[in-house]
């Protein structure tokens, strides 16, 4: 009998880590949601298990080093060890570059890329000695193409990128994939809470004429985690209706 995989997504109680989790349980693996506000989670968790999904939740602080071992070595202790880790927790702190505090410009370098060592660092070595993992980096149409006002979201963005084809590189013959997904604009509960005036814009711009569905990206996620990605490594798989062509 096959072993049932496991899966850790970070920020997984957002609206894309939502659907990410979701889409992998229903693909038959176990999932766990690493979270950051307790009181949120533990609804969150109550409102899948009344929709008959069980996801269990993991409080997490992304940004520490030592709380991502303690997260990760208690979903080694009560579900398994981890095949599947998505780093999908991400925060944004906008303003012009000569408005950027370094407090600003930390929390989203600490929140969007350090987390990424933070959480692969703890888990990597057991995917390569196990033979199998999979290494899935959620980063942002912006970390390719820049934006206006996000000068610290799109480095921690692009940094994503360039870790993931480095640890690809180390890792490519161990049975251990590392891969980054760039969505566009999502139809989260953020972004349908800009300005309709705004939003039209945003979309009117976008070459298939509307926002992303958060299962479109997740979608993706379950392709990558999956065994017929064993070939894909150090790739970004881009899902933006055209936003961004290169």
């Amino acid at each position: 009998m096959m072993k049932e995989k496991i899966a850790l997504v970070t920020g997984g109680t957002g609206g894309i880590g939502e659907a990410i989790c979701v889409r992998l349980l229903n693909d038959g693996y176990k999932v766990v949601a690493a979270y950051q506000n307790k009181e949120k989670a533990e609804a969150w968790q109550l409102r899948q298990k009344e929709a008959g999904l069980k996801i269990e939740i993991v409080h997490c602080q992304v940004t520490d080093f030592e709380a991502c071992g303690k997260a990760v070595k208690w979903v080694e202790d009560n579900v398994g060890m981890i095949d599947i880790l998505v780093n999908n927790a991400g925060i944004t702190k906008d303003g012009a570059f000569k408005k950027m505090t370094p407090e600003r410009w930390d929390a989203v370098i600490d929140t969007n890329l350090n987390s990424v060592f933070n959480m692969t660092r703890q888990v990597f070595e057991g995917m390569v000695d196990r033979g199998f993992g999979r290494i899935i980096n959620i980063s942002s149409v912006n970390g390719q193409m820049g934006q206006f006002g996000q000068c610290n979201y799109t480095a921690a963005k692009a940094g994503m990128h360039g870790f993931t084809k480095s640890l690809a590189r180390e890792i490519a013959r161990k049975g251990v994939t590392v891969n980054t997904l760039s969505p566009g604009y999502v139809s989260t509960p953020m972004v349908m809470a800009i300005a309709e005036d705004v939003r039209k814009k945003i979309e009117a711009g976008i070459p298939v004429g509307r926002l992303c569905q958060a299962e479109e990206i997740a979608h993706g996620v379950s392709y990558l985690a999956s065994d017929l990605a064993a070939y894909v490594t150090g790739s970004e798989l881009d899902i933006n209706g055209g936003l961004f062509m290169h």
